[in-house]
This record gives C-alpha cells, structure tokens and sequence, in this order.
C-alpha cells in the first residue's frame, strides 16, 4: 500500500470511486491506466486565472513533479481530526469513473457522483478540494454525447479518442491545478488572527467554519463560487483579514513577486496574534501544502522556521511532524537528483544515514508527546496513529535500502512509490535464504536491523487505534516480516490481525441484530407488543444471501498461520461430490515418522483458536475441516477430552452444513485406519495347483521321488525365489475371503459407513459393510467377493467411506526386501534425529521436510494379484477301508488302504495323481539341507526316503481313465510298516486337463488341479532286531564254535553249502532278538548266481536272541567297480563329505560300501507270526560292515593256502582240529601255494611269518621270496624249512604280494600245535 510509503507525505492522494451501473472489471480497467500515471511535471500544471489562488502555483519552468496516489477507499472517519496536521493523509481530489450506454443520462451520473461524496464525506469536512468525474464511452459508439449545457465537473472521454491516457493525464493536471488554488484559500483563512486562533487552540486544530470567519469590510457583494463538497466558503476571507500583511507571493506572507516560485532568504513576518499564539504550526502546515504541491525548495524554507519556533516553544507533536515532512524533502530531492544526473547522486554515499537519524527523530519525538488531560482516549488514538507511521516510515526506509541491494536510485524509486520495489525473494527454499543473505551483504543492512525497527510498531499503543488502522498497520508489519523471511514473527502479527478482524465481524453482528430487533418493535402494529415481535423473530428465519469471499480470506489467513506453526489445516479438503474422483493413499505415507515440529502446547492453542474463528463466522464446513484436520495430524498429541471435543465440533458442523444446504463433503479424515488386507486361504480341498501341460507327456515319478525335491541342492536358487512369489490361484465363480484389520487411534468411536474392497482386472462383486471401531483398538473384519470370469484379479486395498464424507481409496502394495529395508533405514534415521536441534526457527521442519520425501519417485507398487481360473471340478473321498483313519503294523509289514473317490461336480475328471508324505520325510529332508551328514549317512538317508516309502500305489493302474459326473473310482494304496513313523498323508491330486475350447485360439499351456488330503495315523512295533552282524571264513567248526552246538550245525551248514568247495565260501551271523510279546519265526536266504537256493529259519521266542548263519559264496568285486565315489540317490549336486580322510582311508572305506551294498542284495530275510498270518520284511540296513568282514567276504585276487609237510614234502603233517600237530626240536616244511585268481599275469613274492618269532628257526628267505610270474589259473609255490625250538601254539601267516607293492593281494594263516 502506497498510505504506507516512505515518501506518502509528499503524495497528492486522489480518491477513485466508481459511479454508475460501471461493472467491476470495467472500473479495474480505467482505475489501472490512471494509476499508471504516477507523478506529472510541475511545468505540466496549469497556471492558476486569479491571483489570489496562484500561491503554490508553479511557474512553466518549474523542474518539480507532483507525485499522485489513487486509493480506492475515503478515509477513516476516526482521522478527520488530523486534516491540518497530516492533509497528505485525505484525499486532496476525487474522480468518479462511470460508463455511459445508451440509457444512461449524464445528468443522473453527475448527481449520483455527487450524493456518493456526501456519503463518503460529513459536511463539515475539509476536503476533497477539487472533483471530477470521468464518462468513458462504450466501444460500440452509440452513447448519446448531446451534452446540452455544460455540466461542471464532468467529462466524457469518447472511444473514438486514441490516447486516451495523454487526455486523461490532461485531466489530471487540471485537477492537480485546483487542488494548488484550493491550497492559497486554505492559506488565506489560517493566515488570519481568527484562523491562528483556531491553529493553536487544540493539539489537533480544525479548520474554522464560515459562520465563525468575519465578513470583509470591503464586501462588493459578490456571489461566491459554490462549493463542491459544502465545506466552507473559505473564498469569502478577503485577503485584508489576514494575519499578514498583503503579499502578492505564492511562496510565503507576500514578499516575492509571484514570477519567483521561491526564495532563499526569510520573508519577513509582522505579527498581529497575541503572545499565546505562535506562528510555528502556520508554517508547517505551509511547508505541508508546498510539499505536496511539489515546491521542495519553500517547503524546507518553512519547514526550518518552524523546527526553529518549535524548539523556542516547545511543541513536540508538531515539531515531529515537521522533523518527518524535512526528511521526506531530503527523498525527494535525493530522487529527483538521481533522475537528472548519478554523479552528483553518488557524490553523497552517507545521506541516507541523516535521513534515518531524522526519521528516528521524529518517532522519539511522538514517543514523549503527553496529551492534555481532558479527552487523553482521543489524543491517545492519535497519537498511537501517528508514531506508529513514524517507526514503520523508519523502518521502510531501512527495507528499502536492504531491498533495494543498497543507497542508490531504485532504493529512492521504492520509498516514493513501492510499486517500483525490485521482486523480493519469496518462500522459504534454500535460495530465497541465500538471497536473502546476499542482499543483506550488499546493501549492509541486515535483516535484524529491519526487523527491530519494526518491533517498535507493536506494542499496547496499538490498542488505542481504531479497527481498520489497526488492521492495516498489523497488515504492513506481517508484510515486512514475511518479506525478512520471519515467519514465526509474522504468523504473530496475523494472529493479531484475525482478532482484530473477528472482533468487527462479532460486534457488527450484534449491533446489526440489536438495530433489527428494535426497528422489528418500533415497526409493528399499534395493538403489538413487545412478546410478539419476538415471537415473530423465533418462529421466522431469514437467511440473507451471503458473500463468501470474506470468510474465504480469513479462513486461508487462519490456515496459514496453523501450517507455519507445523499444523496443516488443510490436510483434510472438501470435495464436490459432482465431480470426486476416489483419492488414493499410499499405506506407506510415512507422515509419523517424521520429526515433529513446534510445540504441542501452541499447535493445541492455534488449533482452538482456528475453531472459534471458524465457528464466529460462521463456517459450519470449515469448522468440520479444521477438527477433522486438527485429529488427523494432532492426535498424538491431543489430550482425551481435546480429541472428543474436536469429534462433537465436527459432527456438529457437518450436521449445521447440510442443513445450510453446503453440497460439498469432507474427504477422509482418519489417517491410516487399514492396517493389513489378507487373503484367507481357501481350504486345502479347493486349493489349486498350477502345473504345464509338458508334465502329462512325461511317465508317471518314481516311488518316493517326490519326497526329495523340496531340497533344493543350491543355497541360494533365483529361479525358485521367483517361483514361489506366484500369484494366488482362485477358481471362477468361487467365494473369496479376505481378512481386513482395521485400526482406532482415538478415544470415540469410529464409524466406517463403507467398507470395500478395492480391485481391478476381472469383476469382482463385493458388498459394502458398515462397522464401528472401539476406541483405541484394532478390528477384524471379513470381506466377501466373487470373481466372475477368468483372467487376473488385482487387489489394489481398501474403500473406505465415513458418514458424510468422501470415500477414499488405500493402497496397500506388497512389501518387497529393499522397501522394508528402506523403510526401516528411514525409521532409524528420523528416531536418531528426533530430539536433536541441529537447525535454528523453522529450517528444522524444513529439512525434516525435504528428507522425507526422497526417494518415492522410482517405486514400483506391486498388489495382491489373483489368478483367476476357469471353473474346476471338485472330488471327495467317499469311503475308506480304515477305521477311524488309523492303521497298526509291524516293522516290514504291508497293508493296503483303499479309498473311493466321488465326483460331485458337474464337469469330468481325467487326470488323477496320488503323492505321499509321512512323520519320517520331514527329519530326514531337514537333516539332508544342513549339510552335516557323511556321504554313507547321506546315501543311508536318501536309501529309506526313495527305496523303502511308506505309502506307494500303482499308478499305471489308473492312467488314462476318466471319472464321470457322479461316478466313483477305487484307489488303493500299500503302507509298509516303517520304524518311525506315526503318521502320513495321502494326497489325492486331480482336474479337468482335456477341456472343450470354445474359440479356436491356442489352448493354455497350463493346467490346473485340486489336491485332497486323507490323513492316515500309523503305528509301527518294531518286534525283531538284527545285530551283531559278523562274516567269518567258511568251517564247520567256527560255526559249532559260534552256536556252541559244532555236530548239529556242522551238518546244517553242510546242507546248505551242497558240493561246494569250502575254499570260496563264508559264513554271515546274525543275531536276531525279539523284542515284542509273540514268537516270530524267521527265515535267511541268499539269491546267488540266479540260483535258488535252501534258506535257514529259525523261531525267535519273545525276549530271546536267536544267532541265524547263513553260508555265502564268496562276493567278487573287480577294482573299477569297488573303485566307485559313494552315489546320491537325489538330484542334489556338491554333495560334500565332511569327514577329512586320507586317499587310503577313501578307498577303504568305499570298499566297504560297495561290498556292503552287494551283501545286502544277496540276503534277504522275512518274518512271520507264529500263530497268525502276518508277515514282513527284516531289513539288515542297519548292520555295518567292518574290515576283517570285508576279508572274509570278499574273493582274493590271489588264493593263498599255507600247508606242513615232513620230509621234504613227503607226508603232510596231522591235525588236530583246525591245527597241524607237529613234534619239537625237528624241521619241517611250510609250503604256500598261490594261484591267480585275476585274468592277469602277476609277479607275486611271499613274505612268511611265525609268531612267536624268538622260538622259531628258518633256513632261507622269509621275506620277498619269489613265486615267479604266475599266470591266471596258475599256481605259484614256495618252501620254507621251519624248526619250532619250544612247546606251545604258534602261527604262521603268508602274505601274497605284486613286486614293488606294498598291500597284500593274497594271504593266510595256519595255527600249529608243537609237542614234545
């Protein structure tokens, strides 16, 4: 505002009303290309016809300028009282703006001009001085411009006329012309004693009124001009009354020739007042008038006189104001010389500083003004006027100076009009900050220095002011401070300006309601009362038609206030609900998790004052918005009874505004109320499975293959992670349920009047559900749907509605690894922040602001997705053999379960797979992933998982048939008794694969299909045990020896080997002991050489061990195939071994495994109940072979047999048992006989030993004695003389090797009894 500028003293104020049926835009338009004039050139003024008002009439080469300013507004009625002492503050001159059609009279446009003035003035007014009214024609041309006889004060502008802005700046000249003769008339009637009477009488004269002025002596009768505005007749003074002697000047008391616009010297003044009176405020009131009228020369001139009487006699208000009128002289000239030359301009860089300190002052000098004692409340009001202008003409001067980057022609250019203010940086951002600083640099006046200027404007004097200058000086001082970038500051003043503002809007209110009660009363009948006019006014309503343009501003002032202090009022939005479109949220709106700003305490106070605000206006949907607002982003803060408050206050209004007929709604108010959405899932019968039709063409999976895949043999396996992030699959026309958590912050209850799911993709019906959520608490809820044809099913989240507002979609994506992880990255971050005071004001929401929303850009939401399936058959288990779905077994025993399938759906079914687990898979799996096994116990795993399952069915038996609508089909399937095992689930697979197309397009590369699940409860008695397993070299003896009864085993195993040489066989024996409470009787036997052969079988009585042996041909194994790694039965790859064993240790031990393997192949053992039919299986698994097994087991690659002879090979020794018998003190001979059992030729060498070795003579070699190359089938020989010197039991070993090896390919042993 330009009644705020540094310079507004030396403006000429021209007020601009409208008159007419002028429309708004129309009156914008020519009020705007008036104000583009600014000031006119005092030789563009027209000289004055009379004498007598040529005083301040400046002469054609005057180098001043008039500077003008057009308000829009007359003044307060409140400063009429100061039209001597401020007249830059009134409007000097007035210029109605109409527009002229065809049906308008220029007459009636006059008189309306005229009746708007005595409107807008009282009659004793001052001014305006001077009047005129421009009459713009309509474009079309058609205005009746006949004018008739002259009308005064009225000019029609033609839109034919080209410039019209050079006419209207013609116009304006003349006006400023009788403005300047008005000012000599002013003059001439307070130059008089009467008129410096009246200047001295009061702190703040008035003008005296033409009843109170003398009537000249030399009165010629003459007609006095009428006045414009029925002030006083101030022509009718003749100048010989005056105080002064007669003067033809203009510029001062008649010493100069009116052809000088000034002087330099002082004129000099004869006085004819009295001693009370002083001629100081005459000549500041002089120095005004020729201030505004341009002439800064004379205006310093008398502003000097007059600063020079006020310090003889002190007049300190006065003395002010001239103190401000010779600093805005010092501006003007300043600008004036920056217009006309910068060098002399920047030859005075420290003029600015004397300025300031005159400024300063003149707002100390009002400071220490003391009004008198009578009417204190009305100087007070005046005064508090005054000096608040002072501070805040100091302060602009400083901004002007800081806004202006420094001293210099635009700063004058902003503090005499600031429209020509350079832009100000705007926002808080970081560049406006750095400007901001930047300018403070430049210019050296510093944003603190401004802003304390300013804080001397706000104090208790304000309050002495009237509304409307209250509110516009709080205006001016929240403009600086939101131009400084105090926002805090400024959101103070504004607080103070929504007061000020709400206490008109209340007061006017009632003072309009009192006036239309009375005037009701006053208005009635002559029977009426006073009981009767109120009954009229409680039983009728009358709702005037509202502006809401006012409301709309101070609601917008009010929000702002509350989003600087960190509370955003307008989070929640009113919504036409002819045009609302569904809102989305992200669930993942981190508001929480931001740094709260400001302090609760004064965010609660703001919030309470924004509702009163609202509620005073009043604005029923506005208050709802800002309770509604406050809840959402205060709730964590508010107290119990704030929060029910708020609720009740926002019901209320919402009620209050669909009653006023308000169509708008409020959006969703309560924050995040979804927590999580969830499918259910469905039951495991209507579970669907996904699978390519390339799965039919492939042969049914090997038993228990399928109990090994779910080891994955990688770590970390991509291919399978993106797998199991599948989309779910749900059949058409089938229920869906989904499980919604809802959620309650506050302490009332929440009504959700819509509740539904939000989906995209196929249709999908779901029905809307109203609930109320507990205080405080958590709610779930289950929501139904049904998909109506096949295709993908996207859950996007939830709709919510609450009663009388807009519903509102919330998105809840899946949440991916590198989102929670971003998240929780973001958590910890602003957690660690909180607390912290890194930045100073409100740059800390600032920063916590602009952190937060980093990174949202680039995420990619990703939903629930449904996999829509075209209509499956559905299969139930009818009947089962079972009783009560359990079934008892002994340990190798095999029972069959049979189980009757039923189609109860309309559509066939033609594919059927059956697929087990059991109690023993899941320990088994888990040990085999952690890696820890050896690879014997890896395969010993993998061997009972594949080879022996529990359940198996024969699937060939039912491939390729089809189960009809209604149709049964009988399943069976075996269940073998396995130690371990408790429980098993029979898992019944099956779908519709063979559909019919209805289009000839490609058909689905996929299948699905539907599994049941039969849950068996198994018991297994482990009855029987095998252990102690043992192989021993084949003899008669050893196995009387082993049993304890030699004769009768001696003869069974006779029977059992037949004709067989005793050289290739060996025993295997096997205790087997009977743990249960009944007799088993079990049978061994051996499967040799595709031979049946006889098997041994014994009866193990309960809590007995029975030793079963079982002869066994010898088991050849050639190197390449013991050689062999240990295998995995399972498709798993690195399979590592984690024992560390040597080379020789590996080869040992995969002899042993392969040896094992081919023994447990051979032999096969089977129980059965003595007294009942059950029989089974004997597993000998879980016997382990040792090394001196392997030896007797295996068939050596050279047979080596050590015999005694006497004499050189003569005569063989006697036995006695397995023993030679031979006689002490005499030789005989040891022969080793070697034959190669290989299909090579090896070069053997014998190395001979006899323990004990200290009683035992040789003759010859004992070690690598040479056999010779020996052929295969050959037999190699070699003697050796031994003489056993002492009685006792000795051996002798023969070990067979290659040359140059060191492991034995052939050995044995003989036991020797030597006697005296």
């Amino acid at each position: 505002m330009d009644d705020y500028a540094v310079c507004a003293l030396a403006h000429v104020r021209i007020l601009l009303v409208p008159i007419g049926s002028i429309s708004k835009r129309t009156f914008d338009q020519w009020a705007a290309e008036i104000r583009t004039i600014e000031a006119l050139r005092l030789s563009d003024i027209p000289p004055g016809t009379r004498d007598e008002k040529a005083r301040f009439m400046p002469s054609p080469k005057s180098r001043g300028y008039i500077h003008l300013n057009y308000p829009s507004h007359p003044p307060s009625s409140s400063l009429f009282d100061l039209a001597l002492f401020r007249p830059s503050l009134f409007p000097l001159g007035v210029i109605g703006i109409a527009s002229c059609s065809r049906t308008d009279s220029l007459s009636s446009i006059l008189a309306e001009f005229n009746a708007s003035l005595k409107e807008m003035f009282p009659q004793d007014c001052l001014y305006p001085l001077a009047r005129n009214c421009f009459i713009f024609e309509e474009d079309d041309g058609s205005t009746n411009l006949n004018l008739g006889d002259l009308l005064p004060g009225l000019v029609v502008i033609p839109s034919a006329m080209g410039n019209k802005k050079e006419n209207i700046e013609t116009l304006l000249a003349d006006l400023c012309s009788n403005i300047l003769g008005e000012f000599s008339t002013i003059m001439s009637n307070l130059e008089t004693p009467l008129g410096n009477e009246y200047l001295n009488a009061a702190l703040f004269p008035k003008m005296p009124s033409a009843s109170d002025m003398p009537r000249p002596l030399d009165d010629d009768s003459r007609t006095p001009l009428p006045s414009f505005n029925s002030q006083p007749e101030l022509t009718t003074v003749n100048k010989r009354q005056s105080l002064l002697p007669t003067r033809t000047s203009s510029t001062g008391p008649g010493m100069m020739p009116p052809s000088r616009q000034s002087t330099l010297g002082l004129p000099a003044r004869k006085s004819g007042i009295g001693a009370a009176s002083s001629h100081g405020r005459l000549f500041k009131v002089l120095g005004d008038l020729f201030l505004l009228s341009g002439r800064t020369e004379d205006a310093t001139i008398w502003y000097t006189e007059a600063v020079s009487l006020f310090k003889l006699q002190p007049d300190t208000i006065w003395h002010a104001a001239a103190s401000e009128g010779q600093a805005t002289i010092a501006l003007v000239e300043a600008w004036m010389a920056s217009q006309s030359t910068v060098c002399a301009f920047a030859t005075r860089p420290g003029q600015w500083s004397d300025i300031v300190d005159k400024v300063e002052t003149a707002a100390g000098l009002y400071a220490k003004v003391t009004p008198p004692t009578t009417d204190n409340q009305y100087h007070y009001a005046h005064l508090s006027f005054l000096y608040v202008h002072a501070v805040l003409r100091h302060a602009n001067v400083l901004l002007s100076v800081w806004i202006a980057r420094g001293w210099g022609q635009l700063a004058l250019s902003t503090m005499l009009s600031p429209r020509a203010a350079p832009p100000a940086p705007r926002g808080q951002d970081a560049a406006a900050r750095t400007q901001r600083e930047k300018l403070s640099s430049l210019s050296g006046v510093s944003r603190a220095q401004v802003a304390d200027a300013l804080s001397d404007v706000h104090g208790p004097w304000l309050l002495h002011l009237s509304h409307r200058e209250r509110i516009g000086v709080l205006e001016q001082l929240a403009s600086r401070y939101a131009l400084l970038g105090f926002r805090r500051k400024e959101v103070y003043v504004l607080r103070e300006v929504v007061g000020c503002i709400m206490d008109l809007i209340v007061c006017g209110r009632a003072e309009g309601d009192a006036a239309t009660f009375f005037d009701g009363v006053n208005g009635s009948s002559p029977g009426g009362s006073m009981q009767s006019a109120r009954m009229q006014m409680a039983d009728v309503a009358v709702r005037e038609t509202d502006r809401v343009d006012g409301n709309r501003s101070i609601v917008a002032l009010v929000s702002y206030i509350c989003r600087v202090h960190g509370v955003d009022l307008d989070i929640v939005k009113h919504i036409d609900p002819n045009n609302a479109s569904v809102d989305e949220k992200h669930a993942d709106d981190e508001d929480a998790l931001e740094d709260p700003s400001g302090w609760a305490e004064i965010q609660v106070g703001i919030v309470r004052e924004a509702l009163a605000v609202a509620e005073a206006l009043p604005e029923p949907s506005v208050v709802a918005q800002f309770a509604f607002s406050a809840l959402k982003s205060l709730h964590t803060v508010l107290s119990d009874d704030d929060q029910l408050s708020l609720f009740g206050s926002a019901s209320r209004a919402l009620t209050a505004a669909r009653r006023r007929g308000d169509p708008r709604i409020i959006e969703y108010w309560s924050g995040q109320p979804v927590v999580s959405v969830e499918l259910v899932p469905p039951h495991t019968t209507r579970q669907l499975v996904e699978s390519p039709v390339s799965l039919l063409a492939q042969r049914q999976p090997v038993e228990g293959s399928s109990l090994l895949r779910t080891t994955d043999p990688f770590l970390y396996n991509p291919r399978k992670a993106m797998t199991a992030q599948g989309k779910t699959l749900v059949a058409e026309g089938e229920t869906l349920e989904f499980l919604v958590t809802l959620a309650n912050p506050y302490v009332f209850d929440l009504e959700l009047q819509n509740v539904s799911l939000s989906t995209t993709g196929v249709t999908f019906t779901t029905p809307h559900t109203r609930v109320v959520l507990a205080p405080t608490s958590t709610h779930t809820l289950t929501l139904t749907g049904t998909p109506s044809r096949p295709g993908l099913l996207t859950i996007r989240g939830l709709l919510v509605q609450a009663p009388g507002g807009a519903p509102r979609e919330f998105l809840l994506p899946l949440a991916s690894a590198e989102e929670d992880e971003r998240a929780a990255r973001r958590r910890s971050a602003v957690q660690c922040e909180m607390g912290r005071v890194k930045f100073s004001g409100l740059e800390r929401k600032r920063r916590s602001v602009g952190a937060s929303g980093e990174g949202k850009g680039g995420r990619v939401r990703r939903f629930l997705e449904c996999k829509v399936v075209p209509v499956q058959p559905a299969v139930r288990i009818r009947w089962s053999s079972l009783a009560h779905g359990a079934l008892m077994l002994y340990d190798g025993e095999r029972s069959t379960i049979r189980l009757t399938l039923e189609n109860v759906s309309p559509l066939p079914v033609d594919f059927l797979r059956l697929t087990f687990d059991d109690s023993t898979v899941g320990p088994a799996q888990a040990a085999l992933a952690e890696g820890e096994l050896s690879v014997f116990e890896t395969y010993e795993t993998e061997y009972a998982l594949l080879k022996r399952p529990v359940f198996s069915w024969d699937a060939a038996r039912h491939e390729g048939r089809v189960i009809r609508p209604g149709q049964k089909e009988v399943v069976e399937v075996v269940c073998a008794g396995k130690v371990g095992c408790t429980s098993g689930v029979i898992s019944v697979a099956y779908g519709y694969v063979n559909r019919k197309q209805a289009t000839l397009a490609q058909p689905a590369d996929v299948f699905h299909t539907r599994t049941l699940a039969y849950p068996v409860l198994v018991t297994v008695y482990q009855m029987l045990e095998c252990n102690a397993m043992d192989i021993l070299p084949f003899s008669p003896t050893a196995a009387g020896e082993k049993t304890g009864d030699g004769d009768a085993r001696e003869g069974d195993v006779r029977a059992l080997l037949g004709d067989a040489e005793e050289a290739g066989w060996c025993l295997l024996t096997v205790d087997v002991r009977n743990t249960y409470g009944v007799p088993f009787e079990v049978t061994f036997g051996r499967d040799q050489d595709g031979k049946s052969t006889p098997s041994t079988t014994s009866v193990v009585a309960p809590g007995s061990t029975a030793r079963i042996i079982l002869p066994l041909k010898k088991l050849h194994l050639s190197p390449p195939d013991w050689d062999k790694p240990i295998p995995t039965l399972s498709d798993r790859q690195f399979v590592v071994d984690k024992s560390a064993l040597s080379a020789a240790e590996q080869r040992a031990q995969r002899q042993l495994f392969w040896h094992r393997e081919r023994l447990l192949s051979v032999v096969h053992a089977t129980w059965r109940e003595v007294r009942g039919g059950r029989s089974g299986e004997l597993s000998l698994r879980r016997c382990r072979m040792t090394w001196p097994m392997l030896e007797a087991v295996r068939v050596e690659g050279v047979s080596v047999r050590i015999g005694v002879w006497r004499d050189g090979g003569g005569e063989e020794a006697g036995r006695r048992g397995e023993a030679v018998s031979v006689r002490g003190g005499e030789f005989v001979y040891v022969r080793v006989e070697a034959t190669n059992m290989t299909e090579d030729a090896l070069a053997l060498t014998l190395d001979l030993a006899a323990e004990p070795a200290e009683h035992v003579l040789y003759d010859g070699a004992l070690v690598d004695a040479p056999l010779g190359r020996v052929g295969t089938g050959e037999r190699g020989t070699a003697e050796v003389p031994v003489c056993f010197v002492a009685c006792g039991r000795f051996t002798v070993d023969g070990r067979v090797r290659t040359v140059g090896a060191a492991e034995a390919v052939g050995a044995a042993r003989v036991r020797v009894v030597v006697e005296e």
